[in-house]
């Protein structure tokens, strides 16, 4: 089959989810495609291109599944409900691929299209809210940090608690009342997200 960029970004998708960034290799993702290590770089300058190109995608498909929300959204729809679409959205698509918080995070500057449309929308649905533009570039950059960083803590959360004996516990309880108190909610992951989302929204809101 004939060697393309998009078999090369398929390729180091697939070795990037059981390496990881640091451990992923273009002689790896050669190995992936049956090609000589040499023959990718006719195609795509080395790593760092080949991580840019697969954050690019991780963002294009987001950017795609964020249409498709919008559009399921009511009339009647919000500005925040058209924000919480968005991010919920980005967080799904970044969760389809191992690590891909750490790729969006970690992943060299390079001029994205897909990283970019993200931003314009984003922005434009703040703008159109009231947010003033003076603020507009760090609430946007403030929520899209917030959403890799939501992830990447998701994606690197234990399988299981510490184990915590009954003398420690109470000790814990004495020590930080608070966190380990109501102050904290215990709510899952997707709750506990929706809720950091409109929390943010509300701050957003108070700009205008």
């Amino acid at each position: 089959m004939k060697l393309t960029k998009e078999r090369i970004v398929d390729a180091g998708m697939a070795v990037f989810a059981e390496v990881g960034y640091h451990n992923l290799s273009m002689r790896q993702v050669a190995d992936r495609l049956d090609a000589h290590a040499g023959s990718l770089y006719y195609h795509v300058r080395g790593k760092e291109e080949l991580l840019a190109l697969m954050a690019d995608r991780v963002c294009r498909r987001a950017y795609d599944a964020g249409t498709d929300a919008l559009a399921a959204l009511p009339s009647a729809a919000t500005w925040q409900d058209r924000v919480e679409a968005q991010a919920t959205a980005l967080r799904a698509e970044i969760r389809e691929h191992p690590g891909g918080a750490q790729l969006l995070a970690e992943s060299p500057g390079m001029l994205s299209t897909g990283a970019f449309s993200l931003m314009e929308r984003l922005l434009r649905t703040l703008l159109d809210a009231g947010v003033p533009v003076a603020h507009c570039g760090i609430a946007a950059d403030t929520l899209l940090s917030h959403i890799t960083g939501f992830v990447l803590q998701e994606e690197n959360r234990p399988t299981a608690p510490p184990a915590v004996t009954a003398d420690l516990y109470a000790d814990l309880c004495e020590r930080f009342p608070l966190v380990m108190g109501d102050v904290i909610p215990r709510l899952g992951e997707d709750d506990k997200f929706t809720r950091s989302i409109r929390l943010l929204c509300t701050g957003f809101a108070a700009l205008c």
